[in-house]
Order: C-alpha cells, then sequence, then structure tokens
C-alpha cells in the first residue's frame, strides 16, 4: 500500500494516514466502551453462549409454530411468511456471529449443531462453513473487486430491474451475470453449485416448482395436481418464501451500505455508511435493521448482534462525529461508489465475477 503508514485494527484491516488512525481509533474505543458500560450494567450479557442459543432455538421455533398454524388453516398464509421471515432474520445473525466464533468457541459439536440449523432455516444460503472464509475476506477487502461476498449479492452493479432480480434470487444472480466471468465460467458455476448444495438445490428447484405448478393450475383449471398441492404450499409459504423476501430486505440493504470500486483495500473508514432512513424501515424489519448497525460491526467484529443493537446510539455518535457517512442516497446512483463515476472510472470495477483475489493468482 505505497509509503504510507499502515494501522492494523483488530479484524486484520489497514488504514492508511495518521488522522484517519486517529479517527478510527476514536470509533473503536467508542464502541468498545459502550459494550463495557452495558455489560457492567446487565451481568447476564456474561452469558453469551447461552443466549445466542436461545434466540436460535427460539427463531426455530417460532418458525416450526407458524408453518404449523398456517398448515392447520389458522394463520394466513401472508401472515405465515411474514412471521417466518421475521424470525430467520435472527437466525441469519446468529450464522454471522458463528462465522466470527462468537458462540461455543471451545465446543465445536454445538458450534457445528447451530451452524447446521441456522443453514437448514435459511436453505437459500450457501454452506455456512464454505461462507466463512468469503466473509473473512469480505473484512479484509470490502469494497475491492475480489470481495466476492458482497459483489455475489449485487455491490457494485448498476441498480435497475436486473439488479433486483438478483436481490432476491442467488441462481439468477449467477446465470444473468455469468457471461462476465470469462475463462473461468465453468469454474464459477461448479463452486457456485457446490456451495448450495445440498439445500439450495432443494430451495430453488422447490420454489420454481411452485410458480411452475401454480401456472399450470392456472392454464388447466384449479383441479390439476390438486391432490398434493397442499403439503407443497405449506412447505414453500412457511420455509422458502419468506427466505425469498428476508434474503432481498437483506441484500438491498447490505449491498447498499458497502461502498464498491473506489475503496482502499482494507480501509475500514471508507467500506461502509449507515442506512438508517426511516423509508427504509420496511426492508431494516426483515434483516434485523442490518443497514442501521453492520458498519459498527466492520470497526469492531466481536461483539454479537444483540449487543450491537443495543450500542448502536452510542456507535452512532461516533461513526458520525468521525466521518462515517449517513444516508448516502446517492450511492444508488453511483452503483455504489463512493465518489461520482467519473472520479472512480479509473478503479477496476469490471474485472470478471469469478476472479481470484490477488493473492490467489498463480
Amino acid at each position: 500500500m505505497s509509503a504510507i503508514a499502515q494501522h492494523i485494527t483488530e479484524s486484520g484491516t489497514a488504514v492508511a494516514q495518521p488522522n484517519e488512525r486517529a479517527r478510527l481509533v476514536r470509533i473503536n474505543t467508542a464502541i468498545r466502551a459502550a459494550a463495557r458500560d452495558l455489560r457492567a450494567r446487565h451481568g447476564f450479557l456474561r452469558h453469551q453462549d447461552a443466549i445466542g442459543f436461545s434466540l436460535l432455538a427460539a427463531s426455530a421455533g417460532a418458525s416450526a409454530a407458524a408453518g404449523l398454524l398456517y398448515a392447520r388453516g389458522i394463520l394466513p398464509g401472508f401472515v405465515c411468511l411474514l412471521a417466518v421471515a421475521l424470525a430467520t432474520s435472527i437466525a441469519h445473525e446468529i450464522e454471522h456471529d458463528l462465522i466470527h466464533q462468537l458462540y461455543f468457541r471451545k465446543n465445536r459439536v454445538l458450534h457445528s449443531l447451530m451452524m447446521a440449523v441456522c443453514w437448514v432455516l435459511r436453505p437459500n444460503t450457501i454452506n455456512p462453513w464454505l461462507r466463512r472464509d468469503l466473509h473473512l475476506h469480505h473484512h479484509k477487502v470490502s469494497g475491492t473487486v475480489t470481495d466476492l461476498e458482497e459483489r455475489a449479492i449485487t455491490n457494485g452493479e448498476r441498480f435497475d430491474a436486473k439488479r433486483l432480480l438478483m436481490m432476491a434470487d442467488g441462481v439468477l444472480s449467477m446465470l444473468l451475470r455469468i457471461g462476465s466471468a470469462g475463462k473461468r465460467r465453468n469454474t464459477v458455476l461448479v463452486k457456485f453449485f457446490a456451495g448450495y448444495f445440498p439445500l439450495g438445490w432443494v430451495h430453488f428447484s422447490l420454489v420454481y416448482g411452485f410458480f411452475a405448478v401454480h401456472a399450470a393450475r392456472a392454464l388447466f383449471g384449479a383441479a390439476a395436481f390438486s391432490g398434493w398441492t397442499h403439503g407443497y404450499d405449506v412447505l414453500v409459504v412457511a420455509w422458502l418464501l419468506p427466505n425469498v423476501l428476508r434474503s432481498f430486505c437483506l441484500n438491498f440493504m447490505s449491498s447498499n451500505m458497502h461502498y464498491f470500486g473506489d475503496v482502499e483495500s482494507g480501509n475500514v473508514l471508507q467500506q461502509v455508511q449507515v442506512l438508517n432512513a426511516k423509508r427504509f424501515l420496511p426492508l431494516q424489519l426483515f434483516c434485523f435493521n442490518f443497514g442501521s448497525t453492520h458498519a459498527i460491526h466492520h470497526f469492531v467484529a466481536n461483539e454479537p448482534f444483540y449487543v450491537r443493537q443495543w450500542t448502536a446510539p452510542a456507535a452512532h455518535r461516533a461513526l458520525r462525529e468521525n466521518g462515517i457517512p449517513f444516508n448516502d442516497l446517492g450511492t444508488f446512483r453511483r452503483a455504489n461508489r463512493r465518489e461520482e463515476p467519473r472520479v472512480a472510472r479509473a478503479v477496476q470495477a469490471d474485472v470478471p465475477l469469478g476472479s481470484r483475489p490477488a493473492h490467489d493468482a498463480p
């Protein structure tokens, strides 16, 4: 990173320039102080493993209860769908914490069990053990061309109808951009389908089949396939479609609160903004307020999501006072660049999706 001084943060990222180091220290100090104060006032927070396990159990239980009530005709389908989407947003946060080894670090059996439950509750996601490497790499190189985790959910793409479709559907996200993978197209496809095996394969097959069946019923009459569609509908409404909604909301918020392209590799001060405008509340609802709080995580990665939510007011003050953008809505027009496209044009924004990180190059 040229000859400028570097400061290595707790998450392994590098930030240049003395004034930037001072801003980083002020932000980190304020976030950690807020968390320490919270833990001092609430002793139960020391039971972090138990809290994480209980929240995941509550997420799974609420999802199962909503599905059962829908199957018995007690709960309307749209209410079931919304309830499960809300519950599984907690499971997503638990998986993210597990990726950062925040629960049962020394008990690999329980740690792995929780990872597996998170995956079952959210079958349209990639294998969480594979995602760990992608996510930790994302922290180091967020906003650059090798940040495959964010690029896969459309960070850096022009904001249009195609991008909206890709946010909702992982298969479309890959297929609509496979031409940009160049000579590595086959390798990218193999890795993509391997990452979704087996639950993603089940999810996408059943969702596409669901729409095909209902299209056939519309064409050939409601009696078509009537002998088994109820069970199929329950499976899709209570398990699969909630995750389509949840992942769309999460991908929308995540891909737009992260910057892309004109970001200095490793400079956490340039990686994120806070999206907490009231217009985003419907989306925040199904991704556990991600747009408002995830920037905090990029500065201090070792606090669980519920602590981050609790300390957000103090953290937001520190972020604002030290120049982190809030509600920079121009990012939608600029394809997530920090500056206008004429400034960012020199950045390597068109490297194929399947490109390797520089350190993996042969």
